[in-house]
């Protein structure tokens, strides 16, 4: 998780323009200016830059894939696995909804293009991401129209007839995706829209959207709560600055509609304002819970809920862990333990889309 620089996806440390003053600030990621402005240049630790950076799109294969840009409302970035070459239409698809708590971060960067990367190729499958709107410009539900519109665009791009698409990447697509097995995956606040945009999907019913079908939702550290703190947020200690009560306290009373709690759906699927779970037509769902996580406990509440309406779930617990780790590339590639978690969540969400 992390910040966007309004302009060109990527964080700097560049001071604000002089003249404004700031009124709000999420220490480290954002801040609101007295003359409305969001400032998403990043003041905290230097060394976190490097995961914020963008990586360029390229058509030569590099490390197993190709990666590229489909501009348009809304922006999609897609991962083809060198293997696409000939599947025929053969490969699923993962459709990823990034995290920030509906306010920073872009899908672009260096910490979640290592991993979706290596998901594209572990699986293998093909890894589309999308350009989210971010709050507090945009509250929710944005963010979740903005996730249906990823799938009706990957939709109208499977239904296209062969060199009916200008885009050379929208063809390529279209030849390797298997849009009937399309799953869902997103972290943190994307975790949220996991749930959302596959209950919409599902409230649609089978014939709106076909041929495309959410065969699965994989929720990774999603961003439920409730407006009472939870025994895991009074008692788990934060271990970096990518996620604080700080940030889950502000981001949501930006993020949120208007005078909503942190009871609102969009937040507490499990709780009193939402729909009764039993009522909501969800896929199955592979939930990574990590166990240091501030919202463990309203994770795990989430599951038992899942299961108790009667759906299908599947929990991972990421023992150890904490918010997101597997998206710092750093801890991933030094760090023993980090490597070996992140391991084991590439391996259950291969092992889940098998299934699926």
């Amino acid at each position: 998780m992390a910040p966007a620089a309004a302009s060109q996806h990527q964080a700097t440390t560049v001071a604000p323009p002089s003249g404004r003053k700031v009124v709000d600030e999420v220490s480290g990621w954002l801040r609101v200016m007295d003359d409305g402005s969001i400032d998403r240049t990043w003041t905290g630790p230097p060394e976190a830059l490097p995961l914020m950076q963008p990586v360029q799109p390229f058509a030569v294969p590099r490390d197993g894939h190709t990666l590229h840009d489909l501009p348009g409302e809304p922006s999609l970035r897609v991962y083809l696995p060198e293997v696409a070459a000939g599947s025929a239409g053969s490969l699923p698809v993962i459709v990823q909804l990034h995290g920030g708590g509906f306010c920073i971060s872009h899908p672009s960067w260096v910490l979640y293009h290592h991993f979706y990367a290596r998901l594209a190729c572990a699986l293998p499958a093909v890894v589309v991401t999308a350009e989210l709107p971010l709050a507090p410009e945009h509250r929710m539900p944005a963010q979740l129209d903005a996730g249906i519109d990823v799938l009706r665009r990957l939709r109208s791009i499977a239904m296209c007839d062969e060199g009916a698409l200008d885009e050379p990447a929208a063809e390529l697509l279209r030849q390797a995706a298997d849009v009937s097995r399309v799953f869902l995956v997103g972290d943190s606040s994307g975790g949220n829209l996991v749930h959302l945009v596959a209950a919409r999907v599902g409230e649609d019913g089978a014939d709106a959207w076909a041929p495309l079908r959410v065969a699965g939702g994989v929720p990774i550290h999603p961003g439920f709560m409730r407006a009472t703190r939870s025994k895991s947020e009074l008692e788990e200690t934060p271990d970096s600055v990518f996620f604080t009560l700080d940030m889950l306290d502000k981001f949501m009373a930006m993020a949120l509609p208007e005078g909503a709690t942190k009871d609102h759906p969009y937040t507490c699927p499990m709780g009193p304002n939402a729909p009764p779970l039993e009522s909501v037509p969800l896929p199955p769902m592979l939930v990574a819970v990590a166990e240091k996580d501030l919202i463990r406990d309203t994770n795990l509440e989430y599951c038992d809920a899942l299961r108790a309406a009667g759906k299908e779930v599947q929990v991972l617990i990421n023992r150890g862990m904490s918010h997101s780790f597997y998206l710092n590339k750093f801890a991933v590639d030094m760090d023993p333990a980090t490597g070996e978690r992140a391991q084991e969540l590439i391996d259950a969400i291969k092992s889940f889309v098998a299934r699926h």
